[in-house]
């Protein structure tokens, strides 16, 4: 009998801290649980609106001293971009710049490069088709 008298005394003793502690404890675990489901979440896109732009030009970039002719097959490609409306509603295809970047290559056959794109501020590249380019690279004189 000691040892119920002593439990209940125990658990009767400051009852109302104790559940206040419990509803803040449970409070704290929903507000961590809540925000761990957000996160995991996939993210929407926030109403932004996604835009195709094809035919866009791949640029060449080389050093000024290299003087090789190169060609890159599919000379175009074609950009998914996504951002919000109002941005994506004064975004030209001029302002989308596709580059290959081929400094530091002399000669090579089969070569493929990836497509680097370009694009302003508040505008999100989501896709680069093909996003790797063939390089033909003429022979050296």
């Amino acid at each position: 009998m000691n040892f119920l008298s002593a439990f209940r005394g125990w658990l009767v003793e400051d009852l109302g801290w104790k559940i206040f502690s419990l509803i803040l404890a449970v409070a704290i675990w929903l507000t961590v649980h809540k925000i761990l489901l957000e996160s995991a979440a996939p993210v929407a896109n926030g109403g932004g609106s996604t835009l195709t732009y094809g035919n866009l030009p791949v640029l060449i970039v080389a050093t000024a001293a290299d003087v090789h002719l190169y060609r890159v097959v599919p000379e175009s490609v074609k950009v998914t971009v996504t951002g919000s409306p109002d941005a994506i509603a004064t975004l030209q295809a001029n302002q989308i710049r596709a580059t290959v970047d081929l400094t530091g290559i002399d000669a090579a056959k089969d070569l493929k490069r990836s497509v680097d794109v370009a694009v302003p501020s508040g505008i999100t590249v989501v896709s680069v088709e093909p996003a790797k380019v063939g390089v033909i690279v003429p022979p050296s004189k």
